[in-house]
């Protein structure tokens, strides 16, 4: 079973690193929500997930990279280093991913970003 929960999770990264929003969002199921850890809805189903991750694979050096994995049950926690473009130059941020997996779809996904930097000229 891990396996497959893994799996699922590494499709999605995949898709993300290669910035195709119709195969990330289809590792979501149909009516996948997606929130931060704060409670605050940010999609929900996954032609909103498909829709909110369209802008940020715009930005040309997006590239998600796992610092670290722990696998509970059917519960995926994944700590990543993310390069971003933001509005006032190119930086990083991490992020906690906290990924619910029912058979081959993730169903939710809980996000927190920390840590912001930029990069220095």
């Amino acid at each position: 079973m891990s396996d497959s929960i893994i799996e699922v999770v590494e499709r999605q990264l995949r898709a993300y690193n290669e910035k195709d929003a119709q195969a990330w969002a289809a590792t979501y199921a149909e009516d996948a929500v997606q929130l931060s850890t704060e409670g605050v809805v940010l999609a929900t189903g996954r032609e909103a997930i498909q829709a909110n991750i369209a802008a940020r694979f715009l930005e040309p050096d997006l590239k998600a990279t796992v610092l670290s994995r722990e696998i509970y049950g059917n519960v995926v926690i994944d700590h990543e280093h993310i390069v971003r473009n933001f509005p006032e130059g190119k930086g990083s941020v991490e992020m906690l991913c906290i990924y619910t997996v029912e058979g081959p779809f993730i169903t939710h996904g809980i996000f927190k970003v920390f840590n912001k930097k930029l990069e220095l000229n």
